[in-house]
This record gives C-alpha cells, structure tokens and sequence, in this order.
C-alpha cells in the first residue's frame, strides 16, 4: 500500500490518529503531538501559497531582520544539513559556526567610529528629567566654615543624589469642602474663600493632559481608564474623557495649525501610511464610498515627518485620503521661494502627491526587506546583498556619530558606499542579463525592485541630507498602530482629528526632548497667548516663552 505524502493528509485525519494513540502516547505527551499537527497543517498551508519566508521565520523562532542573526541561522542550518549528510550519527552534535564578517548591526568599528561602552543598566539621577529637584542643605554647615579638623575650611562639592521613586494615581482630585455659616436670625449664608489659584472649573489643565496622554500616547483605552480610576476611587466615566480632550483639542487646534506651517519648510519630508477604522465611514462591515473619492475603499492614517535644522515635527491625518495626497496638503502651504524638498517613502505610487513637485528618494531599507524574505531559499546571493548593505549603514553611522554636515556626509557616501552600491548594481545587473534568477522567485522580485527604483534608492550618493531610509516614519505610525491595536476604532471622522492632533503634539515633543505631559498642561493654561504667538508655543521653545509672561504663567 502507497503511504500519502505528509502534505495530502488532512487535519481531521491527523487529529483522528492522535485520537487512536492518545492512551498510548500519555496526556503530556499528546499534547506535544497534537501542537505539531497543527503546526504542520499552518505550516503545509503557507507552503502551498509560496510564502516561504513566513515559514522561515516560523521555524527560526524569530522576526528579526538583523543581519547577523539571519545570516546565522542560515549558516547554522547549512552546517547541521552537511553534518547530517557527512555522518548521521553525528547529527546530534551542534553546529560549529563564526560570525559574519561585515553586517548593519555588527560593523568592526574602524578609526573615527565610537564604541559603546557597557554600562551598569541603572538609570543616574540626572536620568530623571521629570523628577522634582528638591535641595537638602546640610544645618550646621556652610561653605567657607572652619572644617571639624581645624585645618581646613568647606566648600561646594557635587551634590550627592538620593533617587525616591514613588507611585501615583494617573488622576487625582481634591475635594474643598468650603465652611458655610447661616445666620439664625435674618438666615444669610457666609461660605469660605476657595484657596488661591483654585478656579471655578472641575477639571484641570493637567487632568486633561493626562487622559490624552495615557489615550493618544500610551495606547490606554477609555474605558480600561475608566477602571483603573474606579478602583483608586475616582470616578472619571469614558465619555467624560472624551468630552475633556474633545474640548481641550479645540482649545489648542492653533499648535497643531503652526506645527503644519512650519512641517511645509521642511528640508527633508518622510510619509507613509497605515490601515486605521472609523465607524462613520463603515455600514455593515463595509467602507461608505466617498461622493467626493469615487472608488476609494480604504481609510488610512498617514505619518508625515519633517526634519529642518535638526528639527523634527511629526503630523497625523486620518480619514479617506492617503499619504501622497496628505503630504501634498502640507506641501500647499510651503513659501515659493524654498526649493524643491526632498521626500523620502518606499515606492508605493500612492505616497507620491500629484501636483507638486519633489525630489523623490526611496527607502533603501524596503529594497533591503525583499532579499530578507528571500534568504531563506537564496542564503548566498542574499548573504551578498545584506553584507554590503550593512557596510553603506556603517558608513551613515559614523556620518552620525561624528556629527557630520549634509556636505561632509555626502563626501563619505561618495567616497566609501558609491564603489559599494556600482558593485551591487552590476551583480544585480548579471543576475537578469544571465538569467541567473527566476523573475518570479522570491530572488527575482528582489532584484527587480533595486533595479526599478535604482536612482531614487541612491539618492543619498548624489545629494546632500539624502537620507536611506524612511524608519523615523515608521516609528511614528506605531502610535497610531498602537492606538488601532487596544481601542480598535474611531467612532467618527471627528475623533480621528482628535487623536490625530494629540499624537502629532505628543510625537514632536518625544522628537524634540520635551515633557508631553508638561507642553499639554501649559498649552491649556495659556491657550489665549497661544492664538495670538502659536510660533511661541512650540515644543522646542515654549518653556523659554513662559518666563516673559507678564503677570507670570501658572504653569510656572
């Protein structure tokens, strides 16, 4: 009898077999085999839709893109195949195996480059930029007094810091509960002055800074919110929250109006898009076609980031357009007179804006991903490709630590990643001029891609501030992607602008080192000076604006 190939059993049969065993193999045991069935079964469906890549990622138990945990594991399955193939009674004994010689993440350093120094792991008092500075003198001493020793005489060395961390309720409140007196005579009611700085209203400028904080920051829900302040004993119900940032995004729409201006004169614009839901453009599961967009079916969140000077502003927008269309809005409002910007997307043709013209660059990380989905059916010719990809990111990565000029950058790249990249265009080159690669394979896919986008992908060879790649845009969109993931959905068009406008405020301040939580407070508590000198509310200056209000901020 002809025994069926692994693939041709189904999973109801395979489960039927286990069932037969089960006695025999022990509850232990069956279960081990019961998971490797259905291993197999998703592993035999991957296979049959050619997604080899997921397989190996699967069977290599990582997700990694590193190039030296990659080429690793392909060396190490090419060592145990030659073992097992050799002597297969050895094939127990672990693979000897040597680290590649030149990848991205494990460049030797050379002359010039900085090597990290190993530290402890613990953070150092001066770590806690949130932290209150509160000073401790000593009381019977003072600089210039005779020492106990009767030599000398003291003065001020470094302080010696002690690091209380303590926990806190994310809201707290404060009940005043005000004296009221009654006369028994002519029944007037005397109530006690609320103490100073206490205003009328019920929520504070920090409470609402908080909840967008904890919602459009860190990914917590409303009503996950909702129940931990439950539990501490604060009631804040999910809609009240709504309506704090609701009313609080209105109140501070100015901030994000001149952080759009000032992204539009960007040197340097990275975009790209993800997924995101909004109920109001959904009916039965089903996305509402747009008068306004005929046939456009998707609803996106586009990151835009803008860097100048070394600056960095980050901007969301999320509703029916995608990004070449949302950073063609921005552009709109760039002056005439700048030049042309350098945008830098991967090659999807939707990131392009139609009307105006740019200088494309492409990321040359995406152009790296397909020989990473490729290695594991091409270990050698991708070794090749990521072996010199890794040399061109070393060489941006002493551009940065020696904090180069655009100009001084560009000089490197020229000098030391152009002999590179011709080396690679000329392999790629053979590859299809031999036919060396099948155009349909992983491998050929991958080829053709570098190859199609060539120019925009070398940007970064022929002009100054070129960068390779778009993963500070990335980066960015995992607020977004970690909004999609715990709240799942916006409700409307408007609460999208609501998340939209907190994650691009929050975003910029983690860009420009500032305290998001501090820049929300002092935003609300200054929202009328912020309409008349938006300019003056930025996250990178606006704690060198407070000091010149007259009479003095609050939030000081």
């Amino acid at each position: 009898m002809r025994r069926k190939p692994v693939s041709e059993w189904t999973m109801d049969e395979l489960k039927e077999i286990l069932k037969r065993v089960r006695m025999a193999l022990g509850e232990e045991d069956y279960q081990v085999m019961n998971a490797v069935v259905e291993t197999l079964s998703y592993l035999t469906h991957l296979a049959k839709d050619q997604q080899a890549a997921e397989i190996y990622r699967i069977l290599g138990s990582s997700k990694s893109e590193k190039t030296r945990k990659i080429l690793r594991v392909l060396q190490m399955e090419s060592a145990t195949d030659a073992d097992t193939a050799s002597d297969p009674g050895e094939s127990d004994k672990p693979p000897e195996t040597s680290e590649p010689s030149s990848a991205p993440d494990d460049q030797p350093h050379t002359a010039g480059s900085k090597k990290k120094v190993k530290g402890h792991g613990r953070n150092g008092a001066d770590d806690y930029k949130g932290a209150r500075q509160i000073r401790v003198s000593l009381e019977s001493m003072k600089p210039g007094d005779r020492c106990r020793c009767g030599k000398g005489n003291l003065y001020e060395t470094d302080d010696s810091p002690l690091v209380r961390i303590v926990g806190q309720a994310p809201i707290q409140a404060d009940v005043y509960r005000l004296q009221r007196l009654r006369c028994n005579t002519c029944g007037d009611v005397f109530t006690a002055e609320a103490p100073e700085g206490i205003g009328p209203e019920k929520y504070d400028a920090t409470s609402t800074a908080m909840v967008a904080l904890m919602k459009y920051g860190s990914g917590f829900p409303f009503h996950r919110l909702e129940r931990l302040e439950g539990n501490l004993g604060i009631p804040l119900p999910a809609s009240t929250q709504w309506e704090m940032v609701r009313d609080g995004a209105q109140l501070i729409q100015p901030a994000l109006d001149e952080l759009i201006r000032q992204a539009a004169s960007g040197e340097v614009l990275y975009n790209d898009d993800t997924s995101v839901k909004i109920l109001e453009f959904l009916d039965h599961d089903r996305v509402v076609e747009d008068p306004k967009l005929p046939g456009r079916t998707g609803v996106f969140t586009t990151g835009i980031v803008s860097t100048r000077e070394r600056r960095k502003i980050a901007l969301f927008f999320s509703g029916r357009k995608h990004a070449g269309e949302n950073i063609a809005d921005v552009l709109a409002k760039r002056a005439s007179e700048l030049p042309r910007p350098i945008q830098m997307c991967d090659a999807l043709s939707r990131n392009l804006p139609r009307e105006l013209e740019v200088i494309l660059a492409n990321c040359l990380t995406h152009g790296r991903r397909y020989f990473v989905e490729a290695a594991a059916n091409f270990p050698e010719e991708c070794r090749y490709i990521l072996e010199i990809l890794g040399k061109v990111y070393h060489n941006d990565a002493i551009a940065r630590e020696q904090s180069m000029t655009s100009d001084e950058r560009l000089k490197l790249h020229q000098t030391e990643s152009a002999p590179l990249m011709e080396e690679m265009k000329r392999w790629l080159g053979k590859q299809v001029d031999e036919k060396l690669c099948e155009p349909n394979s992983d491998l050929g896919v991958a080829v053709a891609y570098m190859l199609n986008h060539w120019e925009p992908l070398t940007l970064f060879l022929r002009m100054p501030g070129a960068p390779l790649d778009s993963t500070i845009v990335e980066r960015a969109l995992k607020k977004a992607i970690l909004h999609r993931r715990n709240s799942l959905f916006y409700k409307t068009q408007r609460g999208a602008r609501v998340g939209d406008l907190f994650m691009s405020l929050i975003y910029t301040c983690q860009l420009s080192n500032a305290n998001p939580f501090d820049y929300l407070t002092v935003l609300h508590r200054n929202a009328d000076r912020l309409v008349r000198e938006p300019a003056q509310w930025m996250p990178w200056n606006y704690r060198a604006t407070l000091p010149s209000l007259v009479p003095a901020s609050a939030a000081n």
